[in-house]
C-alpha cells in the first residue's frame, strides 16, 4: 500500500477499503487490502466496496499456520498495519483467557486466510 491508494468509507465513517489507480482505471480493495475488483471506472469500484462493506468481519475463515494445521478464526481487526485473528472454538471465539490464540498477519492479507 501507498499514497496512491485512496481511501473509501461509508457515511458514519467506517473505512471499508481503498481504491487504487491502474492504467486507465482503478481497482478496488477491501479493508485487508486484496483486490475485489478488476480494472474498472472509478464508480464502479465504489460500488463494490460498498457491497462488500464490513460483511467480512461477522464470517468465519480458515488460517493455514505454517506449521501446516488449519484453524478456524474470525477477523477482529483489519488496516494497513495488518490482520489480527482469533482462534473460533466452534461459534465461542473469547477475547480472554489463556487459552485464546490470537495470530497478526500481514496487509493486505496473505492467501493463507482463506473464507470457510
Amino acid at each position: 500500500m501507498d499514497e496512491t491508494w485512496i481511501e473509501h468509507r461509508r457515511p458514519e465513517g467506517d473505512r471499508i477499503g481503498w481504491i487504487r489507480m491502474s492504467g486507465d482505471g482503478f481497482i478496488a480493495h477491501d479493508a485487508m487490502g486484496r483486490e475485489i475488483t478488476e480494472e474498472v471506472d472509478w464508480l464502479t469500484a465504489e460500488e463494490a466496496l460498498d457491497e462488500t462493506g464490513l460483511a467480512f468481519l461477522a464470517e468465519l475463515w480458515l488460517l493455514e499456520l505454517p506449521n501446516g494445521e488449519s484453524v478456524r478464526v474470525r477477523i477482529t481487526e483489519a488496516g494497513p498495519h495488518g490482520i489480527r485473528v482469533l482462534e473460533d472454538d466452534l461459534g465461542a471465539a473469547a477475547a480472554v483467557g489463556s487459552n485464546v490464540r490470537h495470530h497478526r498477519l500481514p496487509f493486505p492479507a496473505p492467501d493463507s486466510l482463506r473464507s470457510l
